[in-house]
């Protein structure tokens, strides 16, 4: 029985390791095509919560904190090496408006929110099984979507918040707006960009999640799936 469980362990974790593998694939060739991200006058919109989300969901928060890790990282590259009118609020190579230098905020802004998108989604998808007492697709698709809204927000919210507090003026200048414009601004960015990319999320992550479990015989009571 002991040698079973050994096996069995060993098969989650190769399986929980290509999945993340092939999520972070999926991530990375994102961030470099058109699919990825879709370039707005003002900032970049994104589909690359919507794996990291995913990830959250099958794997785990350690797993889908690494994955939003991977996001950040290849949002800092992309917002370098093709900056638009925001990239100084993502990238600390690109000099904030009114000054010769970046901000070593931008790491902040471009890394916290996405690792934290790795994590919520999870919280929020066991909270909804912790609260409902009967298991079965429609819940598991509810919790799916509640948890991929939340995900997404947390991005938007999170990024956008932080570029408020710290790069009110920048923004302000970069975007030629008085400095009591800015917040009306940001909350526009929300709801343009964060809303849209909400709904993509709380479509995709179940379509995907749900026949994935099935397929892939994903115990979300394994230990290496809720604690990894």
């Amino acid at each position: 029985m002991k040698q079973a469980n050994t096996r069995a362990g060993r098969s989650r974790q190769i399986r929980d390791m290509v999945i993340l593998a092939l999520f972070t694939a999926i991530i990375i060739l994102f961030t470099f095509t058109p699919v990825g991200y879709i370039d707005l006058p003002i900032i970049k919109a994104t589909i690359l919560h919507v794996p990291v989300i995913m990830g959250s969901i099958l794997l785990g928060p350690k797993k889908g904190a690494f994955l939003g890790a991977v996001f950040g990282v290849t949002s800092i590259i992309k917002n370098t090496l093709m900056p638009s009118l925001l990239s100084f609020a993502f990238s600390p190579f690109i000099p904030v408006p009114g000054l010769d230098r970046g901000s070593p905020w931008a790491l902040v802004i471009a890394l916290v929110p996405r690792i934290l998108v790795g994590v919520t989604p999870w919280l929020v998808y066991k909270l909804v099984e912790k609260i409902c007492s009967v298991r079965n697709v429609g819940v598991q698709a509810g919790g799916m979507v509640v948890a991929s809204v939340v995900g997404a927000f947390t991005n938007t919210a999170l990024v956008m918040g932080t570029i408020y507090f710290v790069f009110r003026d920048a923004y302000a200048a970069a975007n030629s707006l008085a400095s009591d414009a800015v917040l009306g601004a940001i909350l526009g960015v929300v709801a343009t960009n964060g809303v849209p990319e909400a709904i993509v999320a709380a479509v995709i992550t179940p379509a995907l999640c749900v026949p994935l479990i099935k397929a892939l015989k994903l115990d979300r009571q394994a230990p290496a799936a809720t604690a990894a």
